[in-house]
C-alpha cells in the first residue's frame, strides 16, 4: 500500500494558527499532523450535505464556505461563512447527530479533515482542547444570536457591516487579519442582501472610513465601528 502524501505546508501552517494547537504536547501534535487529511472542493460544490453522518471535524485551509439550508419549497438561508483558519462541525460530532445544514464552497476551497477518532482522542487527552471547544461553542452561539438580532432589526448597510465584522472574530477565524479576500456576491450570500445593495452599503462604509474596497477584497479600517454599526 502506498504511503499517504505528507501534509502540505499550508495545512501545517493552518493547524499552527489554531488556538487549541498551542496547548497540545509534541505527541499530540504529531498524531494530529499525521492523521488530518487535506481535501479540495471546487467552488459551488457541497462539502458536507445536510443529513449526512459526521465523521470528521473540519477546518478551512484556504477558500470560503457557507453554512446554509434549503427548505422543501426551495427557500435558502445562509447562517454564516467560514474562511481560512476557521473550524466547524464540533457540535454535530459531540452530539453524534446528522448534519443539520449544508456546507457549500463559495470558491475553490481546501478543507482540513480531522477524523472522528482523532477528535475524540483529543477530547480524552487534552484539557486545552476541551477549553478551546467550550470557547468555540460559546462564540458560535453569540454569533448566531447576533445574526438573529440584525436580521430582524437592522437595515442593509448595517447588516453588511456586521457580516464583515463577524468574519474577523479572532477565535472563530484566526486566519483573517485586516484584509479579507471576498467578492460582493459572496458578501451578499452571507448577509442576505442583494449584490447591488451590497455595493451601495460598501460605498457607505468607505465614505465612513470603516473599510477600503479593492477588486475582490475588503480591507478593514475600523473593526470596532463595524461591530457596533447601526446600534
Amino acid at each position: 500500500m502506498a504511503e499517504p502524501d505528507p501534509p502540505s505546508s499550508q495545512l501545517v501552517g493552518m493547524l499552527a494558527t489554531g488556538a487549541w494547537w498551542v496547548g497540545l504536547d509534541e505527541a499530540q501534535r504529531g498524531r494530529v499532523t499525521a492523521e488530518v487529511e487535506e481535501r479540495r472542493f471546487a467552488g459551488g460544490t457541497v462539502v458536507i450535505r445536510k443529513g449526512e453522518t459526521i465523521e470528521a471535524w473540519t477546518g478551512v485551509i484556504d477558500g470560503l464556505v457557507k453554512m446554509s439550508s434549503m427548505s422543501a419549497a426551495g427557500k435558502s438561508v445562509t447562517f454564516t461563512g467560514i474562511g481560512p483558519g476557521g473550524w466547524f462541525g464540533e457540535g454535530s460530532l459531540l452530539k453524534s447527530e446528522p448534519r443539520k445544514y449544508d456546507i457549500v464552497a463559495l470558491r475553490d476551497t481546501r478543507i482540513a479533515w480531522m477524523p472522528r477518532a482523532t477528535f475524540e482522542w483529543l477530547l480524552s487527552t487534552s484539557i486545552a482542547f476541551n477549553r478551546f471547544l467550550l470557547l468555540q461553542l460559546n462564540e458560535r452561539l453569540g454569533q448566531f444570536i447576533g445574526m438573529v438580532e440584525y436580521e430582524r432589526l437592522l437595515e442593509p448597510d448595517a447588516r453588511v457591516a456586521r457580516c464583515l465584522a463577524e468574519l474577523f472574530n479572532p477565535h472563530l477565524y484566526p486566519g483573517h487579519r485586516s484584509e479579507l479576500e471576498i467578492s460582493q456576491e459572496e458578501i451578499g450570500y452571507l448577509s442576505g442582501v442583494s449584490r447591488q445593495r451590497v455595493n451601495q452599503a460598501l460605498q457607505v462604509l468607505v465614505r465612513g472610513k470603516l473599510v477600503e474596497v479593492e477588486y475582490g477584497s475588503i480591507r478593514i479600517i475600523d473593526l470596532a465601528a463595524l461591530r457596533r454599526y447601526g446600534s
